[in-house]
């Protein structure tokens, strides 16, 4: 992948609840791209599906270029952002550090994880739905945690 976005990518990260040492996760890799210019990636679709991502588009994040692979049994999650889509970028790079520096928020959110998968094991939507409030306080917590450390 890296060499064929190479014109494109800033960076790149591991995020996502397999980036935090001890989580529960599901097997699933996220990874967060950081490019010059969101739109070019458009230019990439087939080199995307050649590796067997399915193209998402924004898939419910404005300024994002989604991709995933596996289907129903997704094994990789690509979320692409434009390097000046700073709210965004922040936003997952922070919970994931807050997450690693606080184990007792981590095995929390890990709990409530698995709760939801007993409960929603065939609704993707239910489990999200159910994660969404407390994802949503804890990235306002790492926003101000990252803040303040830096």
């Amino acid at each position: 992948m890296k060499t064929f976005l190479q014109e494109e990518l800033v960076n790149s990260f591991h995020i996502g609840s397999t980036s935090v040492p001890g989580l529960k996760a599901k097997p699933i890799i996220d990874i967060l791209l950081v490019v010059k210019d969101i739109s070019e990636l458009d230019t990439y679709s087939e080199q995307f599906e050649n590796l067997g991502y399915e193209v998402m588009g924004e898939f419910g994040i404005e300024g994002r270029k989604y991709f995933r692979k596996g289907g129903d049994n997704r094994t990789h999650q690509i979320h692409a952002f434009q390097y000046d889509n700073i709210q965004e970028i922040e936003r997952h790079l922070s919970f994931r550090d807050y997450l690693r520096q606080n184990p007792e928020i981590s095995k929390e959110y890990g709990e409530l994880k698995s709760k939801l998968a007993e409960k929603y094991p065939t609704d993707i939507d239910g489990y999200g739905d159910g994660k969404n409030d407390f994802v949503k306080k804890i990235e306002k917590k790492a926003l101000e945690w990252h803040w303040s450390v830096r």
